[in-house]
């Protein structure tokens, strides 16, 4: 047996908005409520392979964007921004809208 650990799976880099403002991290995602005011919520799917039994799996996750102009529908897929802290939860600001839902 070796005492050292085996190595974690390799990480995919994160795509940042740009380097001068530092690591400011972009997601995009599908917005799932639209239901507070100037906040949206975006849910985020990415896919991991599983440790043991080697098999891709489709795991999702949610955040909350600040809209201030109320621009994202249900359905959209947005570009979210890292930004800084608008509330406990809210720590994404709406930069696009990559693509408008079928019917809005």
């Amino acid at each position: 047996m070796s005492d050292t650990p085996a190595a974690a799976p390799a990480k995919k880099p994160r795509q940042y908005a740009s380097e001068a403002r530092g690591s400011r991290t972009r997601l995009q995602g599908k917005v799932v409520s639209t239901k507070m005011s100037k906040t949206i919520v975006i849910e985020i799917p990415r896919v991991v392979k599983h440790a043991k039994y080697k098999k891709y799996v489709r795991l999702h996750g949610k955040v909350y964007a600040h809209d201030e102009k109320g621009e994202a529908k249900m359905n959209d897929i947005v570009m979210v921004h890292e930004c800084r802290p608008y509330s406990k939860m809210k720590k994404y600001r709406l930069v696009q809208i990559v693509r408008k839902a079928a019917g809005n």
